[in-house]
């Protein structure tokens, strides 16, 4: 296996000299959620949209149809601060890493990528995957319904009507929840502790959500604090 390259492009002319433009000057950008890590959208850029990308740090695209560059959200207002950019291993691909404002797709979805296919459907389609066997699965899970609300923001649905609120809000349940949790312990009610601690996670969930801070950087603190005491 060959040695990885870890080393940042320092420069537009690196960057430029490691990809590896189609013979349209294109080269595909996924798009993903730098807090919640959904894939949002795939679009192309040449270079001069990667230019405007790195120096505005917000996504640029060149448009196949109309033949122009393409700042996203400038007319919706839903655009994407650059977080992170990287390319594959064979340099013909980016992955954009956002703060996402607002939905990311034309249609008003938080993702573009909304349709489900139904592995069973398919020719000669393998057998569907056995669930998850981590334990922690549903907060990757929690997490991504709530990068959704955040975006599209249902109408009548709880976690808009917290978003809608703002943080004091937010804020307000998560000391709730907390004084709900504690009074559950010391009832030593395990029902009442597991129902109430779950929405004692939940409500933290959508805080760091509206902070902009992922549950993954919050791993990271831990795993930090865990190998500090070997």
């Amino acid at each position: 296996m060959s040695e990885q390259q870890t080393d940042a492009v320092q420069s537009l002319d690196e960057l430029a000299k490691a990809i590896k433009w189609d013979a349209n000057g294109l080269v595909p950008a996924i798009v993903q959620d730098a807090v919640s890590k959904d894939v949002l959208m795939m679009a192309y850029m040449n270079l001069e949209s990667l230019k405007l990308t790195l120096e505005s740090g917000e996504t640029w695209f060149w448009s196949r149809s109309r033949q122009e560059l393409w700042h996203k959200g400038a007319t919706s207002g839903h655009i994407q601060k650059v977080r992170a950019l990287r390319y594959d291993c064979d340099g013909d691909t980016l992955l954009v890493q956002v703060a996402q404002q607002g939905p990311a797709c034309h249609t008003g979805s938080y993702s573009c990528f909304y349709n489900d296919v139904k592995l069973g459907a398919l020719a000669n389609a393998a057998q569907p995957l056995p669930a998850s066997s981590d334990r922690f699965a549903m907060l990757a899970t929690l997490e991504s319904v709530i990068a959704q609300r955040h975006a599209e923001r249902p109408e009548g649905a709880y976690t808009t009507y917290l978003f809608e609120k703002g943080v004091d809000k937010i804020l307000k349940k998560v000391g709730e929840e907390t004084a709900e949790v504690i009074i559950a312990a010391k009832n030593r009610d395990p029902d009442e502790l597991r129902y109430e601690a779950s929405d004692l996670i939940f409500h933290l969930m959508v805080l760091l959500r509206e902070q902009g801070l992922p549950l993954d950087a919050v791993m990271s603190e831990l795993d930090r604090r865990h190998n500090k005491k070997q």
